[in-house]
């Protein structure tokens, strides 16, 4: 009777057993108000975050495997960059690594996201701004910012000129005055 083989298969689940796991985080910073983000940790563990501050993955990452941050969607209105967001966890960590740090920028001009719209469909937004009427196709769901950069204290004001067929888009929040270094972050959701 060869015994090696479930020994070795014992081996391993004890093995398996004693390896730890650290769970993966870190703080964001530079967020605009009413904007997302979403995370990634190794191409999956999707976290989408809302407001500046701490934050954690859900999935924890065993001793000896590596982590890869990276930013699968940015926010409206800002660009943002992972620091720190790479390495791999040693077997002796006992604790949480919290070094991973998203720090985030406003990008200039008149910005938002567009959530609803039905795929292969697409809607125009037009702006009013200081006097100068603009307009933007939007292909899909996401971020969108139209061109140029508005002038500090200019005001601005976002409609729908043309809605997708056979959906109705709305934007509560599309007027206001332009800040420089500020994001807009104008909201327009179909139905």
């Amino acid at each position: 009777m060869n015994f090696r083989r479930p020994l070795a298969v014992l081996l391993a689940a004890a093995l398996t057993a004693c390896l730890g796991s650290v769970d993966i985080g870190g703080t964001l910073s530079g967020l605009p108000a009413g904007s997302s983000i979403t995370l990634q940790n190794n191409g999956g563990d999707n976290l989408t975050l809302t407001a500046n501050g701490s934050f954690t993955f859900s999935d924890a990452i065993a001793d000896g495997e590596s982590y890869s941050v990276t930013i699968l969607t940015q926010p409206a209105g800002a660009t943002c960059v992972v620091t720190s967001g790479t390495g791999t966890v040693a077997e002796s960590t006992s604790s949480s690594i919290t070094s991973v740090v998203v720090t985030c920028t406003a990008t200039a001009g008149i910005s938002g996201t567009v959530s609803g719209l039905a795929s292969g469909l697409n809607l125009t937004l037009q702006n009013v701004s200081g006097g100068v009427t603009s307009e933007l196709i939007v292909p899909k769901d996401g971020s969108w910012i139209f061109p140029g950069t508005p002038t500090s204290g200019a005001t601005y004001a976002v409609t729908v000129k043309t809605q997708p067929p056979g959906q109705t888009c709305s934007i509560p929040n599309g007027t206001g005055t332009y800040t420089s270094g500020t994001a807009t972050a104008i909201t327009v959701t179909c139905v």
